[in-house]
């Protein structure tokens, strides 16, 4: 077993090492057009001036109007900026409408709108769920079904979609976003199997903790949060409880405070978008290498006390107490 796990690691190590010094080449970026949602801010908006540089005819959508013009600016007179609310087929046909009289050959899309919001789930509404989801999952997948046509014209079109280690993975308080990234992860690989015989390419970004605004004033939302529940959920957990986890959880998180340069993610987007042999997966950055994929493979009862000490609060919730023993 000693030998067969050794000549394991040799050979991944000198795959690793032959990627590093024989790189396949990149495709050439004239008259190629990249579909990007979600630019406002994040991975989208740094992706969208990267591309532009590139050579790319980036198309990319915004969620805000107000930052239309503000992204523009920053983009050459090749780049188009619109408005896009993935989660309404009418902004798709629209984006779709405005693409086609660009162009009938679609060379990528980049599904990468996103809202990451969390809370434990006796706390979070049925309706926040669905709204996570909406955007997290069947927007990209509307996304994907309205440019299928466009991608598939040629060979050699890719998709990229950008989920998350939450979907390899589910910590306390994120159920839905980790569902919506589950789903997201599932639904790549079903349609990169499906589409081989049309060379169409399929990747899947994986970052952990990244320095990007999804991350910004998570307790500050996870408090105002608990302040919205009923008086009976907060009985049920108790302040103290909540405070505690807040603090553990996020304010002295070793992963906020430590997310990696998003810089990471942009450049693994740009190779799965320019490189001739995209990769299936990119973990981009250490954390999502180093730890979070690796524990995503342990028993769940070992997971289960790992993430418990990480980020579960060491405060019992309050209603324990009032628990109907046998």
């Amino acid at each position: 077993m000693c030998l067969l796990i050794g000549f394991i690691v040799i050979l991944y190590v000198s795959y690793r090492l032959y990627q590093h010094f024989y790189p396949t080449p990149n495709i050439s970026p004239n008259g190629k057009y990249i579909l990007i949602s979600g630019c406002d801010t994040g991975f989208g908006h740094g992706l969208a001036i990267e591309l532009d540089r590139q050579g790319f005819n980036v198309l990319a959508g915004v969620f805000s109007p107000d930052n239309i013009s503000s992204l523009q600016k920053e983009l050459s007179s090749r780049a188009n900026v619109f408005r896009l609310d993935i989660t309404k087929q009418d902004d798709i046909d629209t984006a779709f409408e405005l693409v086609k009289e660009k162009t009938q050959v679609l060379h990528g899309l980049v599904n990468n709108a996103g809202i990451g919001k969390g809370g434990y789930i006796d706390w979070v509404t049925l309706e926040l769920m669905r709204k996570i989801m909406d955007v997290n999952f069947f927007g990209h997948v509307a996304m994907t079904k309205t440019f299928l046509p466009l991608l598939i014209a040629k060979r050699d079109s890719r998709v990229v979609n950008i989920t998350s280690v939450m979907g390899l993975i589910t910590p306390l308080g994120m159920s839905a976003y980790c569902a919506s990234k589950h789903a997201f992860e599932s639904f790549s690989d079903c349609l990169r199997r499906e589409m081989l015989p049309w060379g169409l390419k399929v990747s899947i970004i994986e970052p952990g903790w990244l320095r990007t605004p999804i991350i910004e004033n998570q307790d500050r939302y996870i408090l105002d949060l608990w302040n919205e529940l009923s008086s009976d959920v907060r009985n049920r957990w108790g302040d103290d409880f909540v405070n505690d986890m807040v603090e553990k959880s996020i304010t002295k998180s070793p992963f906020i405070n430590n997310a990696e340069d998003p810089m990471k993610v942009i450049q693994a987007l740009r190779h799965a978008v320019m490189n001739s042999k995209p990769c299936i997966r990119y973990l981009p950055d250490w954390q999502a290498k180093l730890f979070f994929y690796p524990v995503s493979m342990l028993p769940s009862w070992l997971f289960d006390i790992i993430v418990m000490k990480l980020t579960s609060s060491s405060i019992v919730p309050a209603g324990i107490k009032n628990q109907i023993s046998d």
